[in-house]
């Protein structure tokens, strides 16, 4: 069901953390932080769909300055309740197009997200965005999947991802349009419980054209944050396109 809050309200909030725990293992967390501080430097971070603060509070604590845009006050009210979540500014919005006051040295869209972004537009809007926030030097970073087609044979459209016991997740695919849909079915005490989220799944080499489009160019692309070489068999991407520096 969509609220104010989009697609992320109270009922997905409440669990957020718990259902994506595997996210917030120190293994997922620490490369993150660690290359994200490292092209802060001195400099501020803008993180775009900061969430419940799985990044932006660790990041934190390296001391590094944080400001953060998210649509969902109910994911934020999470980051608030947190241990430093009160001294993170956090703007209320859709971070395609919000804008805060001040530059920053990196900006940064981590597990997907872009691709909340459901039309080519919105995520062309949000590269300009984020290079508008940059400082000259500065890095847009973006983790996200590689579309994963090659499991589709002809004439299917549906990837499962998670098949448990009480819970059944698959993504389904338009290849015409590059949009898809993550489906997550659950049962828990004998009650079903069902939802969906809609995307736009994109491709590295259309990312690196949305960059150029923003004034940015291509500075690493690797498989993951621990820096792995991205392949033709990596099923996702951790890329940095950096703004001139003059």
């Amino acid at each position: 069901m969509i609220d104010e809050d989009g697609y992320f309200g109270e009922s997905v909030a409440a669990r957020y953390d718990e259902s994506s725990a595997e996210m917030f293992a120190p293994s997922m967390v620490e490369p993150a932080v660690e290359l994200l501080a490292e092209l802060a430097g001195d400099g501020r971070a803008f993180e775009l769909g900061i969430g419940t603060g799985r990044i932006a509070l660790p990041l934190s604590r390296r001391g590094v300055e944080v400001h953060g845009v998210d649509l969902s006050r109910a994911m934020v009210a999470r980051l608030r309740d947190k241990p430093g979540g009160a001294a993170i500014r956090v703007t209320i919005g859709d971070f395609a197009t919000t804008k805060v006051a001040g530059s920053f040295s990196v900006a940064y869209l981590v597990f997907n997200t872009i691709m909340n972004l459901t039309s080519q537009d919105a995520q062309v809007a949000c590269f300009e965005n984020a290079a508008e926030h940059l400082a000259p030097g500065g890095c847009f970073v973006v983790e996200v999947m590689v579309p994963d087609l090659r499991r589709l044979p002809p004439g299917q459209t549906a990837v499962p991802f998670h098949v448990g016991g009480d819970r059944l997740g698959f993504d389904l695919y338009d290849v015409a349009t590059q949009s898809m849909s993550s489906h997550h079915v659950r049962v828990e005490d004998g009650h079903g419980s069902y939802r969906s989220i809609p995307f736009r799944y994109v491709w590295p080499a259309e990312l690196d054209l949305m960059a150029r489009l923003a004034g940015m160019r291509l500075r690493n692309r690797w498989e993951d944050w621990t820096r792995r070489p991205f392949t033709g068999e990596s099923r996702s991407h951790v890329s940095v396109w950096e703004k001139p520096a003059g």
